[in-house]
């Protein structure tokens, strides 16, 4: 008799069990941290208290309370600030005690809108991501990427009736894959798949992995898509074709055919149309607009960067669009 089975549903009730307590665990440390804070704040402007009376606290605590850390002057101004940060933003105050401390820290120090904080607190939670991973993100403009992303959908839109906002970005950043400057599309292609659990941080936990070369017959000739993906919240196909240098109106012809093989000869039934993303090493944007303009495919055309990109002009493009929705807005 198997018992493999058996002892991992174990295995699996264990590791349920230990969540559900961290969980518990985590928002009662949070909940504390959020009680000092609003105290602290509440007597910084009511009773004058200042710098040398946290730090009292902060002595206080450690001689009465020996064996517990992380209340040191520092981390208390952190608990203030805390609390400074979300105590107006009803909506978030369930959602930031859903993630540890740390990854709190981190949002609050990196993130300086709300819109911003709100992003990186669903973020933790949705993709379940570990402190370095969530530091990984931020330094990587994963924000600005996924906003400026979100401007471009509109050949989704018109196949898509659910929100598909939050799920693509205009650049993707695959300095995991430690590509050399100079590389062929066989090794990208090569290197997403050895390091597919890596890749998938950048692309989103909510794509899994069908295949390189995934193969097509349309009459009698083969061809083979470069990666292929299913998205198993919009349950549809998402084909892949990389292309190692700047994108080219041409190339749309290509993957549209692909997309037609997917939707005529491989997708089921109860599965939305197949998306197709052609990523480029380098675009234009004008151009881009112009030859998606005339596509009935849901497509998207975004580049890749082997790097961690510039923080700062992802953030003026991001802010330069919101410029231009308030201009059109008061208009």
């Amino acid at each position: 008799m198997e018992l493999q089975p058996q002892f991992e549903h174990i295995a699996q009730l264990i590791e349920q069990a230990k969540r559900r307590a961290f969980k518990q665990v985590n928002t009662e440390i949070i909940d504390l941290y959020w009680n000092i804070g609003a105290y602290l704040h509440h007597q910084v402007n009511t009773e004058n208290w200042g710098k040398s009376v946290i730090k009292q606290l902060a002595t206080h605590l450690k001689n009465r309370q020996p064996s517990t850390k992380g209340f040191s002057a520092q981390n208390l101004w952190r608990m203030k600030q805390f609390y400074e940060t979300y105590k107006d933003a009803e909506k978030l105050s369930t959602l930031l005690r859903e993630i540890p401390w740390s990854h709190n820290m981190t949002i609050i120090s990196s993130a300086k809108s709300a819109e911003e904080q709100e992003f990186y607190i669903k973020l933790v939670i949705k993709e379940r991501l570990s402190f370095r991973e969530l530091e990984r993100q931020i330094n990587s403009s994963y924000y600005e990427r996924v906003m400026l992303g979100n401007t471009k959908l509109s050949t989704l839109s018109r196949e898509f009736p659910e929100d598909v906002s939050n799920i693509f970005k205009d650049t993707y950043v695959l300095e995991m894959l430690q590509l050399p400057v100079s590389h062929s599309e066989k090794e990208l292609k090569l290197k997403i798949a050895q390091n597919i659990s890596q890749f998938l941080l950048e692309f989103g936990r909510d794509f899994a992995f069908m295949g390189e070369e995934y193969p097509l017959q349309v009459g009698q000739q083969d061809f083979a898509i470069d990666l292929m993906f299913y998205h198993r919240t919009l349950q549809c196909m998402v084909a892949i074709e990389l292309k190692i240098e700047k994108f080219r109106p041409e190339f749309l012809g290509q993957l549209n055919f692909y997309l037609e093989a997917l939707d005529k000869d491989i997708k089921t039934e109860t599965e939305k149309p197949s998306i197709g993303i052609l990523l480029c090493k380098g675009k234009d944007d004008t151009v881009v607009e112009y030859a998606l303009n005339r596509s009935l495919s849901p497509t998207l055309v975004a580049d890749y960067k082997t790097q961690l990109p510039n923080k700062k002009v992802l953030k003026q493009k991001w802010q330069e669009i919101l410029n231009q929705l308030d201009t059109t807005k008061n208009d």
